[in-house]
């Protein structure tokens, strides 16, 4: 079946063992140029589809498709094959066996941790089943079969709005307005600085974010509103503004902040080091201690399932939230424990 590759399809037949493919300008023509391809006669000697050929084309599919840290996780787990491998890699793809693909996670549990192997596991079966409906690998997925690591899980950290605030005021102008967008939109890293002047309408005051977060990959876009304070920030902005870009580089180009601003910030305000997803968490908490239903924070924050959603709010809240609202409300007596019986008596 034909697929995306860039701005092309290509058009692909596997018949007895042997893969063809040819770049199409629309799906149409890509399927025209298929069924023309099975109508054909192939007289070349047999091929069959190597572990490297698999990788390679659904690392091609999932460059674009996917978001840049959503391929490196990809890459990264076929990297971690390819240690375990070998030169095995360059043999047929139906020879990687539940064994091979237990024992290439187990190296990566071994490695790392257990919640390492099973990011790997989940990337490494999606790209089976990819490769399964595209590739026509074998419909048993080996990945699939290895139970998943035991895991160690920590909580997110997330800052106190005090300690926020502090941050704020250790920032110049700049990050200040970036700062406030986050926690104004309680949008992710990738939405905020690919914003362009043309997702902000003033008018209904509305901000339109971008995000890949979506299912295969596909880009979605959601409109929410400007709160008063960030609308007052983003206009004296605008009057000033020389790039398409809300929070443009030095040169009008999409910024793309450091890795240690956030630490250095929080190093001037001496508060604990926190990033900008820290943040979504914050928002998520200020909307949860307003009183805000789920559905409404579920829609703030756009999740598609309001079982995300629900694991934020748990582990921004804790058990003990969930204790107090069963048991606080009651308030039973503590019977006393007996007196201890006096030697002698």
């Amino acid at each position: 079946m034909p697929y995306r590759k860039g701005k092309k399809w290509m058009a692909r037949v596997q018949k007895a063992g042997e893969i063809r493919t040819q770049q199409c300008d629309t799906k149409a023509e890509a399927l025209s140029v298929e069924a023309a391809m099975r109508a054909e006669v192939w007289t070349d000697p047999k091929r069959t589809v190597t572990v490297f050929q698999w990788s390679n084309e659904y690392l091609d599919y999932a460059k674009e498709s996917f978001a840049e840290k959503t391929y490196k996780a990809k890459r990264r787990a076929f990297a971690g094959l390819f240690r375990s491998m070998g030169r095995a890699v360059h043999g047929e793809v139906s020879n990687v066996s539940t064994a091979v693909a237990l024992s290439a996670l187990r190296a990566r549990a071994n490695a790392s941790t257990g919640n390492a192997a099973n990011a790997d596991r989940r990337e490494l079966c999606a790209a089976w089943n990819w490769g399964a409906e595209v590739l026509d690998l074998p419909e048993k997925n080996p990945f699939q079969a290895v139970r998943p690591f035991a895991e160690k899980r920590h909580p997110r950290y997330v800052p106190p709005e005090s300690d926020f605030w502090k941050v704020y005021e250790a920032a110049n102008e700049r990050y200040q307005l970036v700062l406030l967008a986050f926690l104004h939109t309680a949008a992710r890293k990738s939405e905020v600085f690919r914003l362009m002047w043309s997702d902000v309408d003033f008018e209904r005051r509305l901000i339109r974010l971008t995000t890949r977060k979506r299912v295969h990959g596909d880009e979605g876009q959601d409109f929410i509103p400007m709160t008063a304070q960030l609308y007052e920030a983003l206009k004296a902005h605008r009057a000033k503004a020389n790039s398409f870009y809300v929070f443009p580089k030095w040169n009008g180009q999409q910024f793309q902040a450091p890795i240690f601003v956030m630490r250095e910030l929080c190093a001037k305000a001496a508060v604990k080091p926190f990033g900008f997803h820290a943040i979504r968490h914050l928002s998520a908490s200020i909307l949860d201690k307003a009183g805000l239903g789920l559905s409404t924070i579920q829609a703030i924050l756009r999740h598609q399932s309001a079982t995300t959603t629900a694991r934020y709010l748990h582990s921004l809240r804790g058990t003990k939230v969930a204790l107090d609202e069963v048991f606080g409300a009651k308030v039973l007596p503590i019977k006393k424990a007996p007196a201890a019986a006096t030697v002698g008596a």
